[in-house]
């Protein structure tokens, strides 16, 4: 019999359905990260993300008991659009209330953003580093759409196939928020001199 280590995410999944609540535990630990990094992204609130971390779960949980989940898809995409999909609802509650996005320049990538950037010299370090910063920054004024793909292209490595899978629109969709995103980004650039190359 395999260990429960070696199971895949999709085992996993199947195995919990079949009253295994250590299989959880264990795509829980797996995923938690990846999970709670793409909602913080998206929001830009630590109490709202946690609030919509637990809420995914519970609906995860939920739609496994359901029978809603098929081993043939990617648990971890599977998991995404459902994360994807409270994420839109809060935004569309907030929406509605008619409440302003407040946007954290210190969030969770201020510092992993650039952990790769060290290099012997150091000015180029920090010349780097504010590429980066600059970068963070200006995605953060995207629309909320442009910002989702920008993060999943670039900080989940998806694919643009995956990307309109978990946002349920088109790829040309995906790919022109991604091009209306880069688009933004050079504008706002150019109207606040920033230098977005790393040379």
């Amino acid at each position: 019999m395999i260990k429960i280590s070696e199971m895949t995410d999709e085992e996993l999944a199947m195995s919990y359905v079949n009253g295994n609540n250590r299989a959880f535990d264990l795509l829980l630990e797996r995923n938690q990260s990846r999970l709670f990094s793409y909602i913080l992204f998206i929001v830009h609130d630590r109490n709202m993300a946690e609030d919509l971390f637990q809420e995914t779960f519970v609906k995860i949980i939920s739609k496994l008991h359901e029978g809603k989940y098929s081993a043939s898809g990617k648990f971890v995409s599977w998991m995404l659009r459902i994360a994807h999909n409270a994420v839109m609802d809060w935004y569309r509650r907030q929406k509605n209330e008619k409440t302003m996005e407040v946007y954290n320049e210190n969030d969770l990538y201020g510092d992993t953003a650039t952990a790769g950037v060290l290099d012997a010299n150091i000015e180029n370090h920090f010349v780097k580093e504010q590429v980066l910063c600059d970068v963070q920054r200006m995605m953060n004024l995207l629309p909320i759409t442009q910002r989702e793909v920008v993060f999943m292209r670039f900080y989940q490595d998806l694919s643009f196939k995956e990307i309109a899978e978990l946002t349920n629109v088109s790829i040309n969709t995906a790919l022109g928020r991604m091009r209306y995103a880069v688009m933004n980004m050079r504008r706002m650039a150019a109207a606040n001199g920033v230098a977005l190359q790393l040379d």
